[in-house]
């Protein structure tokens, strides 16, 4: 509000064709709007697809991380027994959490 108050001078603004005519501090404070609004427009799209690209791999790292359980089950429970086919079906489909107690 202070800084309206004392810059109240009334300027023209020529941009190309365009002539703006205005308080100073209204002007000013147009210019710094339109200034983050453009700027805002084209990181817009970078920020989207990078919003994906998290979603994607974080999607995958869990893919990953249910894959490592799984192998260190088997790691685990193939050094202790010789697992039966119907045994690493349970592993693999998490049925198993730990070999041990099967």
């Amino acid at each position: 509000m202070v800084f309206a108050l004392q810059n109240i001078d009334v300027i023209t603004i020529v941009f190309f064709s365009w002539h703006l005519t205005g308080s100073l501090s209204i002007i000013l404070l147009i210019t710094m709007l339109t200034g983050v609004i453009v700027t805002l427009l084209i990181l817009l799209p970078k920020s989207i697809s990078d919003y994906f690209m998290y979603k994607k791999l974080k999607n995958e790292n869990a893919g990953l991380a249910e894959e490592l359980r799984k192998q260190k089950e088997l790691t685990i429970f193939a050094k202790t027994t010789s697992p039966s086919p119907e045994t690493i079906k349970k592993i693999e489909d998490g049925a198993i959490s730990h070999p041990e107690l099967a």
